[in-house]
């Protein structure tokens, strides 16, 4: 948000347990709110929404980050920022006008008698309470004590008003007048404000935006809600407004979403035992094993650093590697227990959890991304003599074509996949209607181009790399001209196996984060060429294109290099819920499912940050936060996780059906759990 008059830059604030260790209540909070906003926190008991109010307020600091207020931090309590409590904070032997000049008196020094009384009175006038000024507060209803303390608080005329529940204590008749009241003044007044509510309806009569938290402890930001109905509102205008029901669902679902996923992560806590702490290696202990499954590919290098360097066993881990050529016998392997992780394409976990492609859902989670971008989209050479050299002159040619383009992808409903169908999307080109996708092994798509089978294929940089040393193809885009730093890769696994297996689980990310930041130091390459060249991995073969760094030779894509693939930097590990939402509207587009109006317990579910951090704190490193800013694509429409549905509506060729509610398969399931 351009020139935002409060920024709350990532903030995460904890407290010392009594007994030792910390408490945190908040986590990497990133909110920006305009001049003349009214803001509503919305949220379960505990996820921190006083805590936040406190902290912009100056009467707390965070533990990290800070809170700008028109350009300057925020650091201490002061005039420019006054707070309303639930319980009206009055002084019970002074009068109105003796509490409202407390305030008056101790801010306005500087001025005269005179224009200290004539504040207090304009305040008094403003919250309509004139006819009991001179009452003490005992003589008052809680609605007038409450006006009496907002009263108090505009009259020092403060840039951002604070409210902690200012309502809550109060009968349903008083307090949909002293709402309608507060919209006036807020209104009049011009005063930016922030207010903490438990209520969805007040929320949506009274707000330009909802900041919904999630769960606590390390409660985060889960959706913003923009509410644009009109202004100035009627409570009765308002709840007959034909948006005003689906928002008021959207914030319901919110909450009850985080209900479930409360209890679900109570429910695996509790019907699975602690596992006990690792003990230090030693000569006679035996390590944990676990069976990792994997497709060769560049994706595969952090594990192979890590096994090389010892990462792993220094942890007392043995990580048995186990090769698939074919996507799905891994995925198979993996919901039948033979593999305990696996490294897949980032559409898989989602995937899995929904049961798409027909097959049973399956509760899946990833704990980290393993790799981001690597991906080409490479045609046949002999598609040059057609002069196409970009999407665009791809789509005229198709115009005049009278059967479909060929092109092999690796495993429908794939990362690469939905890459593929959204560039081509993006040109005009239907991928239901002008292509025909065939399912290949990565493998056998370079000896399907040469034999004339395929017209072309989108893959990672080394199979496209090979084709274009063999002479066979020419790069025609690469996921620098769709999504750059998109997730490719990410760890897999069954989320019970996860409860019961954390420790394991989180000395294995650990360790394919630190061979991650080996993988992206330009000074290890030829330590990296020649491991990845060993026959366990890659194989001597690939030793010339992974030397030449992919140059793509002299083709239509001549001088540029195929996009690098992202180990480490730039949050590349971050298991981020807001790519999932991306993939979800995908899902949606094609027809495969209908978009889940339960989305956020479903990604709440699938991607496990709060375990990619600990493992990242493990490999003595920075935690990592996903950013809240919408995703840029370069076809030019981003995407806003806060609003999919205006998203997705907006795509060309959308086949998505209506919003429905996706079962969120249980973590308790007759799976083997144990560790090989």
């Amino acid at each position: 948000m351009a020139n935002a008059f409060l920024t709350v830059d990532d903030v995460t604030r904890s407290f010392a347990l009594p007994k030792g260790g910390q408490y945190v209540a908040l986590k990497d909070i990133d909110l920006q709110i305009a001049e003349g906003e009214f803001i509503s926190l919305i949220g379960h008991s505990g996820c921190g929404k006083s805590t936040l109010l406190n902290l912009m307020a100056g009467l707390d600091q965070a533990n990290t980050g800070g809170i700008l207020m028109d350009g300057r931090q925020v650091t201490d309590p002061g005039p420019d920022r006054m707070v309303v409590f639930q319980n009206y904070s009055l002084l019970p032997w002074q009068t109105v006008r003796q509490n409202i000049g407390l305030a008056v008196h101790n801010v306005m020094r500087q001025a005269s008698e005179a224009e200290r009384q004539e504040r207090i009175n304009a305040s008094i006038e403003l919250v309509g309470l004139a006819h009991a000024a001179d009452k003490l507060p005992g003589e008052l209803s809680g609605g007038m004590k409450q006006r009496v303390a907002i009263a108090r608080a505009l009259a020092i005329r403060p840039k951002l008003l604070l409210l902690d529940e200012p309502f809550g204590a109060l009968d349903a008749l008083t307090r949909g007048n002293l709402q309608q009241q507060l919209m006036q003044i807020c209104q009049q007044a011009g005063v930016t404000t922030v207010m903490v509510t438990h209520s969805v309806d007040e929320a949506l009569l009274l707000s330009d935006r909802v900041v919904c938290l999630t769960n606590g402890p390390a409660a985060g930001i889960g959706q913003i809600v923009t509410v644009n109905l009109p202004r100035p509102r009627q409570r009765l205008e308002v709840m007959e407004h034909p948006d005003y029901y689906k928002l008021r669902t959207e914030l319901i679902n919110f909450l009850q979403q985080q209900r479930r996923l409360k209890q679900r992560r109570q429910s695996l806590t509790s019907a699975t035992p602690a596992e006990p702490t690792p003990v230090p290696t030693t000569a006679g202990s035996a390590p944990r094993k676990v069976r990792i499954g994997y497709l060769p590919g560049l994706d595969v290098a952090p594990l192979a650093v890590g096994l090389e360097r010892g990462f792993f066993s220094e942890r007392q881990v043995q990580v048995i590697p186990v090769v698939f050529h074919r996507w799905q016998q891994m995925e198979e392997q993996l919901r039948a227990g033979e593999l305990d992780l696996a490294i897949t394409s980032a559409s898989a976990p989602l995937a899995l959890a929904l049961g798409l492609h027909g097959q049973p859902a399956w509760p899946a989670i990833t704990p980290m991304t393993v790799t981001r971008n690597g991906n080409a989209i490479c045609l046949a050479r002999r598609f040059r003599d057609l002069n196409i050299d970009s999407l665009t002159t791809l789509a005229e040619r198709l115009k005049g074509r009278e059967w479909p383009l060929r092109l092999a992808i690796g495993q429908r409903g794939s990362m690469q996949d939905l890459l593929l169908r959204h560039w081509l999307a993006s040109g005009g080109i239907d991928p239901d209607r002008d292509v025909e996708f065939l399912t290949l092994s990565p493998l056998a798509m370079q000896a399907a181009l040469l034999a004339g089978e395929i017209d072309g294929f989108i893959a990672g940089r080394y199979r496209v790399a090979k084709a274009v040393e063999a002479g066979l193809a020419d790069v025609l885009a690469t996921d620098l001209d769709i999504w750059s730093n998109h997730p490719e890769k990410v760890l897999t696994c069954h989320e019970g196996w996860a409860a019961e297996h954390e420790s394991l689980l989180l000395d294995v990310c650990s360790g394919l984060i630190r061979g991650g930041q080996i993988c992206e130091d330009g000074g290890q390459h030829d330590y990296l060429v020649g491991l990845l060249s060993r026959p366990q991995w890659l194989g001597t073969d690939s030793a010339l294109a992974l030397q030449r760094q992919f140059d793509l030779g002299t083709g239509p894509a001549s001088g540029r290099r195929l996009p690098l693939n992202r180990y480490h930097s730039d949050r590349a590990h971050v298991a981020n819920g807001a790519e999932g939402a991306w993939i979800l509207t995908q899902c949606s587009r094609w027809g495969w499912t209908p978009f889940p109006s339960n989305r956020l317990e479903l990604l709440g579910q699938v991607y496990r940050n709060d375990l990619c951090n600990a493992a990242l704190e493990q490999a003595g490193l920075p935690a990592l936060r996903p950013e809240r800013q919408p995703i840029p694509l370069a076809c030019g429409l981003a995407f806003d996780q806060d609003n999919p549905i205006a998203y997705l509506q907006q795509l060309p060729f959308n086949r998505g059906t209506a919003e429905a509610v996706v079962p969120v398969p249980s973590g308790q399931t007759n799976r083997p759990l144990a560790v090989h």
